[in-house]
């Protein structure tokens, strides 16, 4: 019987022996190869016949060829090699490499030896990987990064599905990449366009609201849209395009650019001017006076007027206000003046008198830039034609034979009120300012027509 156990124990360790040498040769296929469960590379074997220091410039070569997608056969050469490299390659091969200044080894010799040593029966690239690590070729790794930056702008097509204006904005932002030189990396870019696109599903804002609540309420962080932070960037971006807002630059133009989608930096700096406006206290003393008035956004967010003339004439320029109540003083029906781009508190203005039933007559320059600015307050709040159509701008243009006309510059524009405008201004190529239109304005005004 102890015979019989002495026996069977030397059975068990011989058993345990064969286990832990099994499992030795797998830890080495991880530290090699990355696929224990394979067992497709012999680690030790591997390092002895190709991972001496003296051949690393093979396995370069062999490497730098699977990241360019060409094949492991020809030959690699090596200049004036040492005699240890030398004397590397002749112990891998078995046979001593040629002479000759330069070192040549033939790539499909180098993956014989290793399939027929079984240091690696896949073969040379196999060894490639367990010696230096896992192999993406350029071209899958080119690809791997134009997908990620696909998946980085997604938002983008996620906020044309639900706020079809952008469209136009978003195709620009892909095409200049100016997302992708903010955020950097695919990752970033993704977080960066997530914000602006929560941002911008949220605008214009109605009823206007400041900046930082703004921020804090929808982005979670007051400082989300401060100036400078990339955020900001491509969010204001968005929001001009929403609302048409001109180009520009400079704090001033920062800030009613951000009034335009109702988001206000302060409530001091955007104003708009009047004549003979009522409904507050300061408004009707000034409309006894026939005095023209500048209302602040802080006093039409604070107290808005409470009543409104059935009628209101909108007018670009201040000289057309100024001459308004110079000749008509308080007989001059009730006026605002954009003074040029409409401000938030001139659209802010628009808007409440619209809604108390004002009905909304416009006039402005015969120009692109004139458009323009009648296309914005258009979008934002609806108005009919003073004096402003087609036929209005034909007949501008043969009044104005002296002093000449000046020819159009910028940009072309639509008029969506009426199309016909705008290819009566292309076709016609002049520009007519209103004051030119000054006294037939004010004899619509003195005749309350």
């Amino acid at each position: 019987m102890g015979r019989h156990e002495t026996a069977a124990s030397r059975g068990s360790r011989t058993v345990r022996a064969a286990g832990h040498a099994r499992r030795g040769k797998a830890r080495a296929a991880v530290e090699l190869n990355h696929e224990p469960e394979n067992e497709v590379v012999d680690g030790p074997r591997l390092t002895r016949l190709l991972g001496a220091p003296d051949l690393v410039w093979l396995v370069e070569r062999a490497r730098r060829r699977l990241l360019t997608g060409q094949p492991l056969t020809g030959s690699v050469s090596l200049s004036d090699p040492t005699p240890a490299q030398r004397a590397a390659v002749e112990r891998l091969l078995a046979r001593a490499p040629g002479g000759g200044r330069s070192l040549t080894v033939r790539l499909e010799a180098v993956d014989a030896v290793l399939r027929r040593s079984g240091a690696s029966p896949n073969g040379l690239a196999a060894a490639v990987e367990a010696l230096t690590g896992p192999v993406t070729s350029l071209a899958q790794t080119r690809q791997e990064e134009e997908h990620a930056w696909k998946r980085a702008h997604a938002p983008l097509d996620e906020l044309v599905a639900t706020v079809p204006a952008l469209a136009e904005w978003a195709a620009r932002i892909r095409a200049n990449g100016l997302a992708r030189r903010l955020g950097h990396t695919p990752d970033a870019t993704l977080g960066l366009l997530t914000g602006v696109c929560t941002a911008l599903r949220a605008l214009p804002a109605v009823p206007v609201v400041s900046l930082p609540a703004f921020a804090a309420r929808v982005l979670g962080w007051a400082h989300a849209l401060d100036d400078g932070t990339p955020l900001a960037t491509l969010t204001l971006s968005g929001a001009r395009a929403l609302t048409g807002f001109h180009d520009g630059q400079g704090g001033e133009w920062r800030r009613e650019a951000w009034a335009s989608a109702g988001l206000l930096r302060d409530e001091l700096s955007s104003t708009v001017l009047t004549l003979n406006l009522r409904g507050t206290p300061a408004l009707d003393r000034m409309a006894g006076d026939g005095e023209p008035y500048v209302l602040t956004l802080r006093q039409l967010t604070r107290r808005p007027p409470a009543v409104a003339a059935p009628m209101v004439r909108i007018c670009e320029n201040p000289t057309v206000l100024a001459a308004a109540a110079d000749v008509l003083g308080t007989a001059c029906p009730p006026l605002v003046c954009l003074q040029g781009q409409p401000s938030t508190a001139a659209l802010t203005l628009l808007q409440g008198l619209h809604d108390h039933g004002a009905a909304l007559y416009y006039h402005g320059d015969f120009d692109w830039g004139g458009l323009r600015i009648a296309s914005v307050v258009h979008r934002r709040v609806p108005w009919q034609p003073w004096r402003y159509t087609a036929a209005d701008y034909r007949a501008a243009v043969l009044r104005g034979a002296s002093p000449p006309l000046s020819p159009l510059a910028g940009t072309p524009t639509e008029t969506p009120w009426e199309p016909a405008l705008a290819a009566a201004v292309a076709e016609l190529g002049v520009r007519v300012e209103e004051e030119r239109e000054l006294e037939l304005l004010l004899s619509d005004l003195a005749g309350g027509s």
